[in-house]
């Protein structure tokens, strides 16, 4: 029998996830099997479980792989030499996580695993580490502006970072709950919010536009 590449064992694990991502969307996690995933994924139950024991653990595999998105996000951010265009990048990536229709399905199991979170301790523990390490990244990139002289010095950069992934946290359960990605005029109210809260006199002068892109 023909070995398994690393790179098709990898296709066959994105198969069985964008399956149970498609019906964790539209059924919920409770209201979906095993079962279901195998036939929406095509696979036997016999290869699903050679990735997965259960379907907490997809749920995990899911969390995971949305952790890594937001990672490699954060990354690109951090790239930026200037810590004001990093944030603007940030901004707008996760803005147009917000609207864009083809994400519905990612939002719908996102809201869902907020939920999970308060009864099951391992999705818990797994998604409030994920969070974290999302703070981390905002509040570094809000450190090295204050070092710049760019961010404004007294503000707490962590209790800040703390509010923008609220803020994107509510978005997304409004724009889940309403069942579309038509977010109107929020893009430039945030952006007001965070140039006359956050910005000092000399980043406003040198970022006139900042952060725009997006509006």
């Amino acid at each position: 029998m023909p070995k398994i590449t690393d790179l098709q064992r990898e296709s066959r694990r994105q198969q069985i996830l964008e399956a149970a991502r498609r019906c964790f969307a539209r059924d919920g996690f409770h209201n979906t099997t095993t079962a279901d995933i195998v036939r929406e994924s095509g696979v036997s139950q016999g290869t699903l479980y050679l990735y997965f024991t259960t379907k907490d653990d997809i749920i995990l595999a899911l969390a995971d792989d949305r952790h890594q998105a937001e990672a490699y996000v954060g990354a690109l951010a951090q790239s930026e030499q200037d810590p004001i265009e990093g944030l603007s990048l940030l901004l707008e990536l996760h803005g147009e996580s917000l609207v864009d229709p083809q994400r519905m399905d990612a939002r719908r199991i996102g809201v869902q695993g907020w939920a999970e979170a308060l009864r099951n301790p391992v999705i818990h523990d797994n998604i409030t580490k994920n969070i974290a390490s999302v703070r981390q990244e905002i509040a570094r990139l809000l450190a090295r502006g204050q070092a710049a002289g760019q961010i404004r010095p007294e503000l707490d950069s962590e209790a800040v970072a703390q509010v923008l992934i609220a803020l994107f946290q509510g978005l997304t359960l409004s724009a889940t709950l309403r069942g579309d990605a038509d977010l109107g005029g929020v893009g430039p109210v945030i952006r007001d919010m965070i140039r006359n809260t956050l910005f000092t006199p000399a980043a406003l002068a040198a970022h006139p536009d900042l952060p725009a892109k997006g509006d």
